[in-house]
């Protein structure tokens, strides 16, 4: 809960304002749906990078920021506008999307001291594509209206792959009316752009998500190790696992055995991908949800403990698939 106490401690730094009638923020769905004008991209990290490149591509001017300079080079070469600090983005566009880390990264990007809502336009269209506590995002979207600007949880599945490829899927918590403002950006980076509810909700699935993902791994890698242990070729039994019940996202797509698929971060040494650390973050999070709920997850306990040993042991920057090879490292406990 420390970042919702950054949160709190934040939002007392923030000057009071009277609170923005419906028709001020109302002004975001009224633009035109197919205008070209500037979009905010803060976050060009593995994922925010082809994300950010995808609107450039549908012909989006960008306005970059990210906290390492060196992460908003290459698109400052081709024509995007840099600048230097998430409330010059801010000044220069009125819609804006982010893709951070973390809940501490959000709140800092939103409201800290050289943050989006320290010069957010009126109407302003916010978009918040990280993956953090549904509470954080909550607590942004009333700081955001108080502005004037409207604030939504889209977070992201696919990984890489489907985001070099514009195919990730975005889930979506918010006002519905400005739905159809969102998505006019978000389907130039994904290929599902479901809705899910109020602010929030975004994150609720996309936390359901990833606990199920990271159990499906740890699952497909204790399979994959046991049957090569038992003297199975690992791509046949791939091959097997994918025409039969066993099959899953993490045996067919993103299989965690080197050598068994190309294009996959096993296949790269598990570099690139989708982090252990973050998977950790967020299974930490399924976890505060769950206590909040007092719904039982236990193995999405057991998931979260892996993980977490995993990052204490050398993992923390390698992709989450790299399970595999930690449970081989491990196999004589």
């Amino acid at each position: 809960m420390a970042a919702a106490l950054v949160l709190r401690a934040s939002l007392r730094l923030l000057p009071r304002r009277r609170k923005v009638c419906a028709g001020g923020a109302a002004t975001v769905s009224s633009r035109a749906m197919a205008s070209k004008t500037p979009v905010g991209f803060i976050g060009l990290g593995n994922m925010g990078n082809p994300m950010a490149k995808n609107l450039l591509k549908h012909g989006y001017p960008v306005i970059a920021y990210d906290v390492f300079p060196e992460a908003c080079k290459e698109f400052q070469d081709v024509g995007a506008q840099v600048t230097d600090s998430p409330a010059d983005v801010a000044e220069r566009a009125d819609r804006i999307i982010t893709m951070l880390p973390s809940s501490p990264n959000a709140v800092d990007v939103y409201i800290g001291s050289s943050g989006i809502l320290k010069k957010v336009k009126k109407g302003s269209l916010l978009i918040d594509s990280s993956t953090i506590d549904p509470a954080i995002s909550k607590e942004l979207a009333k700081e955001a209206e108080k502005m004037g600007a409207v604030f939504m949880d889209a977070p992201v599945s696919g990984g890489v792959g489907a985001a070099r490829a514009g195919n990730l899927t975005f889930m979506v918590g918010g006002v519905e009316q400005e739905f159809d403002a969102a998505k006019e950006l978000l389907t130039c980076m994904g290929s599902n752009v479901v809705y899910c509810g109020e602010v929030g909700t975004g994150q609720a699935a996309k936390i359901c998500n990833n606990m199920l993902l990271a159990i499906s791994m740890i699952g497909t890698a204790e399979t994959m190790n046991l049957g090569i242990r038992l003297g199975l070729d690992p791509k046949l039994l791939a091959k097997i696992l994918n025409m039969s019940s066993g099959r899953c996202w993490s045996s067919d797509t993103y299989n965690p055995v080197p050598g068994v698929m190309e294009g996959v971060p096993s296949a790269n040494s598990y570099q690139g991908g989708f982090g252990t650390t973050l998977m950790a973050k967020d299974l930490g999070l399924a976890q505060i949800s769950a206590t909040n709920t007092k719904t039982p997850v236990p193995l999405g306990s057991l998931a979260h403990q892996l993980y977490r040993m995993m990052c204490a042991k050398g993992y923390a920057q390698k992709d989450f698939s790299s399970v595999f090879q930690f449970l081989r490292e491990e196999e004589s406990l």
